[in-house]
């Protein structure tokens, strides 16, 4: 199959925008509990009647600051409550926020606030508002900054006074679906990042049509979702929407550190993560267990888990000694992992990498739902996703509704409801990036098949050609080494030599615990990485991931790298993308010595 479109589920429209949600819930169900935050550790409801009264107080507060209709305005903060006040503010005000994240380097964010010409942002923390002072000379366009943690919002709300609920609505009404909503610049794992321009159309449509196919997770008593994820990122911005469009109570935390005690005073129903938090679940618990001695019943319960996963997709189910067996770890290791995440998470949403089959099949056999998705900043977030009733394991789901997909030449190009609009100050990128038929071309390489699952094999920007000609898809067999206990990061080499081969590091947290089973804690890195034990591990690991390939793209041989890939040194994106070619620009030596 070549081409899949899916019909809206909701007739399009033409009237509204964003900034109606907090004031249509507020005139349905003043009551409602719509967000919770947290209050010296104790989560306290807030009502749809105070949550719409907080966005109308800062939205006066921004008009009052000589916020105009259509101005950018950059938010630079961490996952909190007052990011999506800000956010429906700005829309309530009539304005565009614009994103930056707040792990981004001077040079970053001014980039995004010259290119989006932002007239004024809101930080979070003193480290921002010193970081932005530190280049207000490079953005000319930038006259204010408010800071959070110094009451910046609060001053906004008391300068907003004098203005009146009429003002307020003549801004609304000038605010139309097709207005731009946001600009969210990509993730620049290829070059400078560009700014894409998301419409209150291209959010409230999706969430709309979403909201229908995707009943069984967010129209169920009691539905609740903790948002830990980036607000920086369109993922979690679109979750953002979607989960108060449906009426779903909302709550943030700012700090993933501090992520199982919320999850368990928070009690969340779904969560949305992307896959490296789901391997790092695991991988901990795998860990935990060895730690205390019960390795080998933890890794029995788990190939039970994933055994039990895959009969439920076979005609007959699972057999009664699987059930039994299934019933035994429920008791004994998956209530547990259940209980870590809240107790009450049914579902979890994963987006932004592949999943992995291993790891989907053994969170489903555990009792959690992992929903898989795919997307980018261009398609407002999700393209597709795994549903309840609409599942298959591997894939990422089927298109929402409303939303298209087609394979041309191994490409997957998108068309629908959720496409941007363009690039902001780019007409050659928008040019290029869509075709006159309304089709975006997302770089990615996939597949379809006969029921429209989509399966992303690769990127077409990515894709290694040995020197036999052979083409090999590094992203895979990346996503499988990383889903390893040992193995932090992962980058599969090759281009124009001889042999596929990888570079490797190694978890920070999992490796002492290795270490000190193995009586290998004295050896220095040098001799560590030289270790026959150690080397072993990994080549099982890659052993499995070969599994996947044909001979030719299999990986040969393998080195250790002394040092992680992280954000914080520049070699992964804010979302945990690799920066391919720095990486691989920066480690040349180390890439050439693999075949010498």
């Amino acid at each position: 199959m070549q081409e899949f479109e899916v019909p809206p589920l909701v007739a399009p429209r033409e009237d509204g925008n964003l900034s109606d949600i907090p004031h249509d819930w507020a005139a349905a169900e003043p009551h409602r509990p719509l967000l919770a935050r947290q209050v010296e550790d104790v989560w306290r409801d807030v009502t749809a009647a105070d949550w719409n009264r907080e966005v109308r107080d800062l939205a006066k507060g921004f008009i009052a600051a000589g916020i105009n209709i259509g101005d950018r305005v950059a938010v630079m903060s961490r996952t909190r409550y007052e990011w999506t006040l800000t956010d429906f503010a700005l829309w309530t005000a009539g304005a565009v926020p614009v994103p930056v994240y707040e792990t981004s380097s001077a040079q970053q964010a001014s980039w995004i606030l010259q290119d989006s010409g932002a007239v004024a942002i809101v930080v979070e923390a003193p480290a921002h508002h010193q970081l932005v002072a530190g280049i207000r000379e490079e953005t000319p366009d930038l006259h204010d900054v408010w800071q959070i943690d110094g009451g910046g919002l609060e001053e906004l709300v008391t300068a907003g006074k004098d203005i009146a609920d009429e003002d307020v609505e003549a801004r609304r009404a000038q605010v139309t679906r097709s207005s731009t909503a946001t600009i969210i610049y990509t993730s620049g794992t290829t070059g400078r990042p560009k700014g894409a321009e998301l419409t209150h159309g291209n959010f409230l449509a999706l969430g709309e049509n979403a909201i229908e196919r995707l009943e069984q997770v967010l129209r169920v008593e009691g539905a609740k979702t903790l948002l830990f994820l980036p607000l920086a990122h369109v993922f979690a911005r679109l979750i953002q929407v979607l989960v108060l469009q449906a009426g779903v109570q909302l709550g943030h935390t700012p700090d993933v550190k501090n992520l199982l005690p919320d999850l368990a005073a928070f009690q969340p129903t779904f969560i949305l993560a992307v896959p490296r938090v789901f391997e790092k679940v695991y991988n901990s618990a795998v860990q935990k267990a060895i730690d205390g001695g019960r390795g080998a019943i933890f890794l029995r319960a788990a190939e039970v888990a994933g055994k039990h996963s895959r009969a439920q997709d076979t005609p007959n189910g699972p057999g009664l000694l699987l059930k039994a067996q299934h019933a035994l770890f429920d008791r004994l290791v998956y209530k547990k992992l259940r209980e870590a995440m809240g107790g009450k998470v049914q579902f979890a949403v994963s987006g932004g990498a592949a999943l992995g089959e291993r790891l989907g099949h053994f969170y489903r056999g555990v009792g959690i739902t992992i929903l898989e998705g795919y997307g980018l900043t261009e398609t407002t977030a999700p393209v597709s996703v795994n549903t309840p009733e609409l599942i298959k394991i591997g894939t990422v789901g089927r298109p929402l509704p409303g939303v298209g997909v087609k394979i041309q030449d191994g490409q997957v190009l998108v068309r629908g409801v959720n496409v941007f609009s363009s690039y902001l100050n780019n007409p050659e990128a928008t040019a290029a990036a869509i075709d006159e038929d309304g089709w975006f071309h997302t770089g990615d390489l996939g597949e379809l098949d006969e029921q429209g699952f989509i399966k992303i094999t690769g990127r077409a920007k990515e894709i290694l050609v040995t020197a036999g000609g052979k083409n090999v898809s590094p992203g895979p067999l990346e996503d499988q080494l990383r889903a390893t206990p040992l193995i932090s990061q992962a980058l599969v080499v090759g281009e124009g030599k001889p042999f596929v081969a990888a570079l490797i590091t190694l978890d920070p947290e999992v490796m002492p615990g290795w270490l000190e089973r193995h009586n290998l804690t004295d050896l220095s890195t040098e001799q560590l990485h030289a270790n026959e034990e150690l080397r072993a591990a990994v080549q099982k690991a890659i052993d499995a991931a070969n599994q996947s390939v044909s001979k030719a793209e299999s990986i040969r041989k393998f080195d250790f790298l002394e040092d992680d890939f992280t954000e914080e040194n520049g070699y992964l994106t804010p979302s945990m993308k690799l920066k391919r070619n720095l990486v691989t620009k920066d480690f040349a030596a180390n890439i050439e010595a693999l075949y010498s």
